[in-house]
């Protein structure tokens, strides 16, 4: 039988790069004592206001069909939203979808095909790579280097650029990293981008998880309002990953073509979630403020810790929900360490390679557990990083 080549393009893209998480799941359901610290899902639970407004919907018949760009009520909330941003922000410019992962796809559906080329910060969040190659288009790499913080430089990038890109997608806060972009790097970057006439997509789900930085954008920066699109969700912002409710702010063009693609796709979510999504968006939430001063202090309980260890480097976050630690100088690879720390020690953590060929040397940890487990899965870290490290590192 026959298959359509997007089932090649996607081979190893998908579940393959999560394959240490669905093997900690398994050795954690035979009783093993797992510690895992592999995927970003708040260890908090939604707000009970937002649960409760769900419930008031679909009493209220809130369960009916919807339409290709979004219930009134989410659309409003989302025009408030980033009208607080840009001024010029109306509903033509929002698109709806049922979380940040379906509204990337759908962008870049919109925006590039086989022939063109999409530029991202390597590392990349483990998804973007099967995003892009499902359109047809290549991944060209930008190197995120260690010694910049992993912050993307206007030069890295406009010496990736070849004839056929067509898109920048960025991703500020960063994920695996943790980097945030300050307005001078964005204005730089997007000078770049004018020159060359790209598109700027940018993910900002971790938006309200910035532990000091300022938060910026592309979108926020007048000059790049005709290129850019925001994608971004509840998921992170306010614990609410399995409601699957985000959405696509760009140029009102773009979207209203792309509004052809996302009917195709979906025609419409589930409205008592677009007005729990409007709620949440509309009602001073704590949620995202008792995450980020937890994650802050996660992050430097990891940093204390694991930088006695020999042959660690761990590396402070400016956001987000992950830790990422450079493992090379135990002789080891990032994905061989996290292979041995899950076999050995039973902690299941994310191996750099997930995240692309930059990140071969690190491990990216959550900060989605207690202490008592942070304290118990860096005994345990350190023990085969201690068994690992050379014996000058040993004596040091």
């Amino acid at each position: 039988m026959r298959y359509a080549s997007i089932t090649d393009r996607l081979q190893n893209l998908g579940s393959e790069k999560w394959a240490i998480h669905a093997e900690a799941r398994r050795m954690k359901a035979e009783g093993k004592p797992i510690i895992e610290l592999t995927i970003g899902e708040p260890d908090v639970p939604p707000d009970p206001v937002l649960l409760a407004e769900a419930v008031r919907a679909m009493h209220a018949g809130r369960y009916r069909y919807s339409n290709g760009r979004g219930e009134p009520s989410i659309v409003d909330a989302l025009v408030r939203k980033y009208s607080k941003r840009r001024s010029d922000v109306t509903a033509a410019n929002v698109l709806c979808f049922p979380g940040t992962q379906t509204a990337l796809f759908a962008v870049m559906l919109g925006l590039v095909e086989a022939g063109d080329a999409v530029l991202v910060g390597d590392p990349l969040y483990a998804t973007y790579e099967g995003v892009i190659r499902s359109t047809g288009a290549e991944r060209i790499a930008v190197p995120l280097r260690p010694e910049n913080g992993f912050h993307m430089k206007a030069a890295d990038l406009e010496a990736a650029i070849t004839p056929q890109c067509r898109v920048l997608l960025l991703n500020t806060p960063h994920n695996p990293t943790g980097a945030v972009l300050s307005t001078d790097e964005i204005a730089e970057i997007g000078a770049v981008c004018r020159k060359h006439d790209l598109w700027i997509v940018c993910d900002e789900v971790y938006e309200q998880l910035v532990f000091g930085a300022t938060f910026a954008s592309p979108f926020d920066n007048p000059d790049l309002a005709e290129r850019t699109i925001v994608v971004s969700s509840i998921s992170k912002s306010h614990a609410a990953p399995g409601f699957r409710s985000g959405w696509a702010i760009g140029p009102a063009d773009f979207c209203t073509r792309l509004l052809s693609v996302s009917e195709t796709m979906l025609f419409g979510g589930q409205p008592f979630i677009a007005d729990m999504t409007a709620y949440a968006l509309d009602n001073p939430i704590a949620t995202a403020a008792t995450m980020r001063e937890t994650y802050k202090a996660r992050a430097a309980r990891f940093v204390a810790s694991l930088s006695r260890a020999p042959g660690l480097v761990p590396l402070p976050p400016e956001a987000g929900m992950f830790i990422v630690v450079d493992v090379a100088e135990t002789g080891m690879s990032g994905e061989d360490f996290a292979w041995a720390l899950l076999r050995e020690e039973l902690v299941a953590v994310m191996p750099g390679s997930s995240f692309g060929d930059e990140a071969e040397d690190y491990i990216r940890l959550s900060l989605t557990v207690p202490d008592a487990h942070i304290d118990e899965a860096c005994r345990r870290i350190t023990a085969l990083a201690a068994r690992s490290a050379s014996p000058k590192e040993r004596r040091a």
